[in-house]
């Protein structure tokens, strides 16, 4: 096989098995040059390592990105095995093989697994980002979160030509209807300049997003406490700084700054899931701060790909995130306490807020005099610090938590018989430590949330929280995390693969030091706080000759303590920690067709997963929607001639039933998910003035209920939301 991706490279580290999948490949590897995956942390090329991996160009993403709006949204649309997005600010339920992805750029982690907010796919404008690299299933390539894999944003790079280069966008998009409150805009510059051996790049974006509107010409309602990407601003700046010290050596210094903030000029309008009308919005002032995501980042790096005969690669970052979540118009259940005010009076609303310092360090060559092995030694270091404040009145409900993870690593790469056979494997030792000090859980009430939609005007019940003394702790997580995999190509474009992986993350430390109920509670014995370590194995086969380029992956996945989202109070989630097994197969198919320059690709992915669901170890109950994603199959057709580029794509979201062993507690079957399909479209014209693109997302404005919606809460009626409707974007980018 014969791939490439041009980009900086990260660091180095564990490798899982896998296929590089259909996607279109960059100038260099049609130019039969070899893929190099960046969140690989290695510069051998893909078809050498053992990685399920998918890779979406610069062009692709820049067509997603039309017609969905984000990058979580190309991700999605691309990705089979990847959930449906919710359309959303909050990315909560979205995974990647049943499991939470890691999202980050250029390596930094954006999530914070310790309160996960969810916010982490919204931390960069994708008009900074040059590729999106996917790494499927269990690892810990770049340490915490990867359970379901990693969706690494890799940032525009060092401009190439001496002197001045750059781009413009500029962007429109409405409903079908063309209502005013539904018309979005965005504009964007990037400016680079190169003399000598310094070159600097600077940019910024602005958007401003209209209301939604379903396939019924009705508003989409909105979520006011977890946040919405519609009636919003987005504001990005991005710098980026370097210097080549040598021939093959270079310092990087990288900066951006993100921020969403919703413009609270609408209030939910509750719906009827019993008549099957979704929730909507009108005119109003929400109380409290509109929810909001900001995002600060830096990162300073050197590499050297000659150093000592090998590839150096060192990396020290910052990372800082607010994600503000919004009020309620009926107070929240939760937050209530009798001795600031009157019970079912008091309004609130929380922060999370966290704060990243960590470095990589990594070093690969072949062994000298043993040209065929290829090692690598790695440490990475990361320390976070997050809590959740209610900011209306300066409580705590999450408290500081500290993480701290240090991790050295080793990875070889043989490669036998020619190349004929590759076996590659390695070990990375995580010693973790989170601390957390004494603290005290939220005032216990005589409060509970009403049904949604119901008006708080009375007291419906006993609340289920707290107010209990908690004895803080420094519990400790000590592993050592394996990996290994062979990959067998017996002709040229053909392979075959096996792996195994592990993988771990924090559970969401936040959602269980909240929610403890217990007096005297001590976290250094609390069992829940231990991190959850899962499990990726693998089988597949990949084949790419002349025109076709196709690959089917079996994998099966586990977790002795799992993270499981459970409903709580009101609208809130909780985790419970219990055993959980995931299995799945993914078959991709991309081949040219008889008509010059037009090519067809079908993708497909059936993901089931169970659960234990009373602690006899055996998983005995599916995973509902909030934790996995339904079977789907995508097609598209894709046209590119001269000037003109352009793509069909329909996405079929396959119904599902879910179920449990016979004499457990059965799944409420309101949460069955009915299934729906979409259809997309898109055309590119390149003039000699730039380009002008015309872009529909729901070609043929069904209207559905999204997934998640449609899978969880199945008596609030004020989360029942339908998908966006037809939705066109008309823009013009330049280069020059």
């Amino acid at each position: 096989m014969s791939v490439t991706i041009r980009g900086l490279l990260s660091t180095t580290a564990l490798l899982v098995a896998g296929t590089a999948h259909a996607q279109p490949s960059p100038p260099e590897a049609e130019n039969g040059g070899p893929i190099v995956v960046t969140a690989a942390r290695s510069i051998l090329p893909a078809n050498a390592l053992p990685l399920t991996v998918d890779v979406i160009v610069k062009d692709t993403l820049d067509e997603q990105l039309a017609i969905g709006g984000s990058v979580v949204d190309a991700v999605s649309n691309l990705t089979p095995s990847f959930s449906p997005t919710r359309q959303k600010l909050s990315g909560a339920g979205e995974t990647l093989r049943g499991r939470s992805p890691l999202y980050a750029i250029n390596g930094i982690p954006q999530s914070t697994p310790l309160r996960d907010g969810a916010r982490d796919g919204f931390t960069i404008d994708g008009f900074f980002i040059d590729r999106v690299e996917l790494i499927y299933g269990s690892n810990a390539l770049q340490g915490i979160g990867g359970t379901g894999g990693i969706v690494n944003q890799v940032t525009v790079g060092a401009p190439k030509e001496e002197g001045l280069s750059g781009r413009a966008l500029l962007q429109g998009t409405t409903d079908n209807n063309f209502h005013s409150d539904g018309i979005g805009w965005k504009t964007g510059g990037l400016f680079q300049y190169k003399a000598g051996d310094f070159d600097a790049t600077i940019g910024g974006t602005y958007e401003k997003r209209g209301v939604f509107y379903d396939g019924q010409d009705r508003r989409v309602g909105l979520n006011l406490t977890q946040g919405e990407t519609q009636d919003s601003q987005t504001t990005n700046f991005f710098a980026r700084l370097g210097y080549a010290t040598s021939a093959t050596g270079r310092i990087d210094l990288i900066a951006s700054r993100f921020e969403l903030k919703g413009d609270g000029d609408f209030v939910a309008v509750p719906g009827n899931r019993t008549t099957g009308l979704p929730t909507s919005a009108e005119r109003g002032d929400p109380p409290g701060k509109p929810a909001a995501n900001r995002t600060e980042s830096a990162a300073l790096s050197y590499t050297d790909s000659g150093l000592w005969g090998g590839n150096f690669v060192s990396q020290i970052f910052f990372n800082r995130s607010r994600d503000t979540f919004g009020g309620e118009i009926a107070p929240i259940a939760s937050f209530q306490d009798p001795a600031i005010a009157p019970v079912n009076t008091l309004f609130d609303q929380s922060q999370n807020r966290s704060r990243k310092l960590g470095a990589k360090f990594s070093y690969e060559r072949a062994m000298p005099g043993f040209e065929a092995l290829t090692a690598t030694l790695g440490f990475d270091a990361l320390w976070d610090k997050t809590e959740q404040r209610l900011i209306a009145t300066n409580r705590t409900w999450v408290p500081p938590t500290e993480f701290r993870s240090l991790a050295p690593f080793a990875q070889a790469n043989l490669k036998l018989f020619d190349g004929l056979v590759r076996v590659a494997g390695g070990a990375r030792w995580e010693n973790v430590q989170i601390k957390i000090d004494d603290f005290h859980t939220l005032a216990s009430t005589t409060f509970v949330a009403c049904p949604a939609g119901q008006p708080a005007t009375t007291p419906c019940g006993p609340s289920t929280y707290g107010g209990v003394a908690v004895t803080g702790g420094k519990p400790k997580f000590d592993d050592v995390l394996l990996n290994g995999g062979v990959v067998v190509e017996p002709w040229e474009g053909i392979r075959a693969y096996a792996s195994y992986a592990e993988g771990f993350t924090a559970p969401d430390v936040g959602r269980i030091t909240r929610s403890i109920r217990e007096p005297n509670a001590d976290i250094d014995t609390f069992l829940a706080i231990e991190p959850i370590v899962s499990n990726n194995r693998e089988i597949g086969v990949e084949v790419k000759r002349g025109p076709l380029d196709a690959s089917a992956t079996y994998f099966w996945s586990s977790s002795d303590k799992g993270q499981l989202l459970v409903p709580g109070i009101g609208r809130n989630f909780d985790v419970q920690r219990q055993r959980i097994e995931i299995e799945g197969l993914e078959v991709n198919l991309r081949t040219a067709t008889p008509i010059e320059d037009l090519k067809l690709s079908v993708g497909y992915a059936h993901i089931s997963g169970r659960f234990d669901s009373d602690a006899d170890d055996i998983v005995d109950t599916d995973l509902d929607g909030v934790n996995i994603s339904p079977d789907r199959v995508n097609l598209s057709a894709i046209y590119n001639r001269g000037p003109i580029s352009a793509i069909v794509q329909t996405q079929f979201f396959l119904s599902r039933t879910f179920h449990a062993d016979q004499n457990k507690t059965q799944p409420d079957q309101r949460n069955n998910f009915g299934g729906y399909s979409l259809t997309d479209a898109s055309v590119r014209y390149q003039t000699g003035l730039g380009g002008v693109r015309l872009s529909v997302q729901n070609l043929f404005d069904k209207f559905y209920i999204d997934y998640s919606s449609d899978t969880r809460l199945p008596n609030d009626n004020l989360a029942f939301f339908a998908g966006r409707g037809r939705t066109f974007t008309l823009s013009w980018d330049y280069s020059f």
